[in-house]
């Protein structure tokens, strides 16, 4: 019988919990998103994002070395992307974005709770949920929101007219799109709270009705920034107050 991939993922988080168990200088793992919490969540595209807890002196061994992590299965791919954590892929699929710190470290910064998948004894259960609190989605003020994404329609097609056109793709249909998204999500118009509070785009299919907000009209592609930049405009003149100045400053750079 064909194990699923989400089974796949936990067995794998289990299997480097008992591997950290055994190694004097690990503290915890810590299991974050979807394999934290929000276990409703993992599916078959899910990865592991966890936290490793050490003993101080212990960090950079576990960041230099990756024979923990090739104890439970054979490593195809891996890299140093932040001076905290590695991302990693198993030769079987599976892909991992981790992040060591020993528990002083973990106390200073702000995190996601988590789940505790395994914790020395001498470690307190409670290193599950933050010491610091985490940025609150929605604090940006609606005149900020709407100034963010009207000023940056504005600079993006001028950076589109004068043959910029991926800084001006990235303005219209990246930058504008984010601050359309928190908009939406201050009037009310999401069905559900944003899942991910640095990464705002998380799930926006699953929380936003695409006809209230039809986002495959704001990011039509990278020959299509004018005709974005439009619909994008129509969707805050009809939902926000839109500085009359701005309307028609976008409208004559779009045509």
């Amino acid at each position: 019988m064909t194990t699923s991939v989400p089974d796949r993922i936990l067995q794998r988080l289990d299997d480097l919990a008992a591997v950290l168990a055994s190694r004097g200088d690990a503290r915890a793992l810590l299991g974050l998103g979807s394999v934290g919490v929000d276990l409703d969540r993992l599916d078959d595209h899910s990865d592991l994002d966890f936290f490793v807890i050490v003993d101080d002196g212990a960090k950079q061994r576990y960041l230099d070395d990756v024979d923990w992590l090739e104890a439970v299965h054979p490593l195809a791919f891996s890299f140093t992307n932040t001076v905290d954590g590695r991302k990693a892929l198993w030769a079987d699929g599976l892909f991992a974005e981790y992040a060591v710190f020993t528990l002083g470290e973990l106390e200073g910064i702000p995190y996601s709770p988590g789940r505790v998948v395994w914790r020395r004894d001498d470690t307190p259960e409670s290193i599950a949920v933050p010491s610091r609190p985490l940025p609150v989605p929605g604090s940006s003020s609606l005149d900020w929101l709407v100034g963010e994404a009207t000023t940056n329609l504005f600079v993006g097609l001028h950076r589109y007219r004068r043959g910029e056109r991926l800084s001006g793709m990235r303005f219209v249909q990246v930058f504008v799109v984010d601050s359309i998204l928190a908009i939406a999500g201050q009037l009310g118009l999401a069905s559900a709270p944003q899942q991910d509070v640095f990464a705002i785009e998380r799930s926006a299919e699953r929380r936003l009705d695409p006809d209230v907000v039809p986002l495959a009209s704001f990011a039509q592609g990278y020959a299509r920034t004018p005709e974005s930049a439009l619909a994008s405009l129509a969707w805050l003149e009809q939902h926000v107050d839109v500085p009359p100045a701005l309307v028609q400053a976008i409208r004559a750079l779009a045509r």
